[in-house]
């Protein structure tokens, strides 16, 4: 691909996750934009498995033509690459950073019939109960496992994690009242909390969310300056040139910026960010130091 031609064949959006989920969402709005935008196919093509470190590694291993890109988050490119004894990629070195597209906070759910409404009924109830309380999560080192774990980390309280192969599968049993609790994606979890299978406890951001501006936020219930975002961009392998790198950042902005997008991205929980490639990797640097260490903390292993 040269920057001043459009591509002249179609170009891959690898998603390291199943199709429905969050990282899947953004990338097939990212892949359809491109399309109309540029005149050429943009394919999204799931490569499930190893907490998405599969998908990663293709993309790293592909030539930098600009044909390959990768939708990255934090728990493909800050957490999964510190719990596997080895993955096929390093998350900085060999990505070329084109664009930080969306960022959401979490939301902490419960079955209605758990007996918590705020944070700090929560903390009370799990330092009653320790050990007793499951939650549960999208598969270890995902976005629903690491915020909890950060979570029980900062409140000192003792809780188990109950892991799914995916978000949709924990969803599933906390609206059926197998297990009582999930933090995860505002996007996957707000048609619940409207439609009342769940409630909606906190935000993981440090501020109210624009969507969901009732739930107030766990660094305002108690515990200040706590902070999990979940955020979706786009790489493409290290030796990229910085002129692809930059029309596709250039192309993506433009269209996040379109009306119709920005309500779609919006009216799902996501915060659309659109930033400069440099700011997408200075901000990649400082989720790799935050994540890595909460997985030392922890012992993280990959199962």
């Amino acid at each position: 691909m040269c920057s001043s031609d459009l591509p002249s064949k179609p170009t891959r959006i690898v998603v390291g996750f199943t199709a429905g989920g969050p990282s899947d969402i953004v990338a097939r709005i990212v892949a359809q934009q491109l399309t109309d935008r540029l005149g050429q196919s943009f394919i999204v093509e799931n490569r499930v498995g190893a907490t998405g470190t599969i998908g990663a590694e293709i993309v790293a291993k592909a030539p930098p033509d600009g044909y390959a890109l990768y939708l990255a988050s934090q728990t493909t490119h800050a957490v999964a690459p510190y719990m596997y004894a080895k993955v096929g990629y390093d998350p900085i070195k060999d990505f070329a950073t084109v664009v930080r597209v969306v960022h959401n906070p979490l939301l902490m759910v419960v079955n209605p019939s758990f007996p918590v409404k705020t944070v700090k009924d929560l903390i009370t109830l799990a330092k009653a109960r320790p050990g007793q309380i499951n939650f549960a999560t999208g598969g270890i080192g995902s976005s629903p496992h690491m915020s909890m774990e950060l979570f029980k980390q900062t409140t000192k309280i003792d809780m188990v994690p109950v892991h799914y192969k995916g978000d949709g599968a924990a969803i599933i049993d906390i609206v059926g009242g197998q297990v009582p609790m999930l933090t995860s994606s505002m996007s996957a979890l707000m048609p619940y909390v409207k439609s009342e299978k769940m409630r909606g406890i906190a935000v993981t951001g440090l501020k109210r969310s624009t969507v969901a501006p009732e739930f107030p936020t766990i660094a305002d219930s108690g515990l200040p300056g706590f902070e999990v975002i979940t955020w979706f961009g786009i790489l493409a392998p290290a030796a990229t040139p910085k002129e692809i790198v930059n029309r596709l950042n250039t192309e993506i902005v433009a269209a996040v910026q379109l009306p119709n997008v920005r309500e779609q991205l919006t009216k799902m929980g996501f915060e659309i960010v659109a930033n400069t490639p440099d700011q997408y990797a200075t901000f990649m640097r400082e989720e790799n130091a935050k994540w890595s260490k909460v997985v030392k903390d922890l012992g993280l292993k990959a199962e």
